[in-house]
């Protein structure tokens, strides 16, 4: 199993896939990879139309070793759709390449992917490898192409079943973390949004698969294993057609990089978990957004702003 690729699984609602499939498809290990597809359905009329329309467009995917296509008939959502979807994969594989329908990678993506979880599956400090790597001003003068991080991304990622298995969905320990003020501060070591967005989720405000594995992660000690280069970009934030992204933002902004990747045993730099940290803390605009998410009246301010 170690040497054997990681199935490639994507999510997608009513966003069109074909650019994440064409920057897939110019990877050399695409056409020996399985390819899953999890669609979920629509929420109502209105978005049926975009929805048909994208699983019209993934009965022509091809160049792949296999291609898996699973329709919800219903409504999913993302977080239930990843949870249940990954779960489903790694109980077959026992490993995974994740990634959402408005990401594009670069051409040595499933190279990088495939070779960190074969590097990094017996070190069980790593909790995920990431494909995104944000631009740090600290790692201008870093040396290696990998870095540690105590934040997973949800930005194209990989894990093992033996890390997903011991996540808590339901956070059942949360009015722990609640009452410690020190434990959050360390939980908010991958930026200060971390406790707040665990909160809103607990009080239903949100529907985030991402904070409750961030969670798990930051419970057990792991890291997550990040590039220097980015190897995925974020195409989604104007069309529209996401849940969660909209408008431009350039702070997260990166190049595409397409060389190769030397993999070492890694050991955490406090420098770079500082600056990971900062990059990640919230402005004051998104401190408000919280507040308001969690008190009420975030819709109608947005509202308000879009007019």
């Amino acid at each position: 199993m170690k040497n054997s690729l990681a199935p490639i699984v994507i999510f997608t609602y009513r966003r069109l896939i074909n650019k994440i499939i064409k920057s897939l498809l110019d990877n050399e290990l695409a056409k020996n990879s399985e390819l899953y597809i999890f669609s979920d359905g629509s929420k109502d009329e209105k978005d049926l139309e975009d929805v048909t329309e994208t699983r019209k467009y993934l009965q022509t995917i091809e160049g792949f070793k296999n291609i898996n296509i699973i329709e919800s008939r219903n409504n999913k959502g993302l977080a239930n759709s990843i949870v249940d979807g990954v779960s489903e994969v790694l109980n077959k594989y026992g490993k995974v390449i994740v990634l959402e329908d408005d990401l594009i990678v670069s051409k040595d993506f499933l190279e990088y992917m495939n070779n960190a979880l074969n590097f990094y599956e017996n070190n069980k400090n790593i909790w995920s490898i990431s494909g995104y790597g944000p631009k740090l001003p600290c790692l201008e003068k870093y040396n290696d192409d990998l870095y540690l991080s105590v934040r997973g991304s949800s930005w194209g990622w990989a894990t093992w079943k033996d890390r997903w298995d011991t996540i808590d969905w339901e956070v059942k320990d949360f009015d722990k973390l609640k009452q410690d003020k020190n434990l959050q501060n360390k939980f908010n070591l991958g930026g200060n949004d971390m406790y707040k967005m665990l909160e809103l989720q607990m009080l239903g405000k949100i529907d985030s698969w991402a904070i409750r594995w961030c969670y798990s992660q930051f419970k057990y000690n792991q890291y997550t294993v990040y590039p220097k280069k980015s190897k995925i970009i974020n195409d989604g934030f104007t069309d529209n057609k996401g849940t969660h992204n909209s408008g431009v933002n350039n702070c997260l902004s990166v190049e595409l990089d397409n060389t190769n990747i030397n993999f070492k045993d890694l050991a955490v730099n406090s420098e770079i978990i500082k600056c990971f940290q900062e990059f990640h803390n919230l402005s004051i605009k998104t401190r408000v957004g919280y507040f308001l998410k969690k008190y009420g009246g975030y819709r109608l301010v947005k509202k308000l702003l879009n007019i």
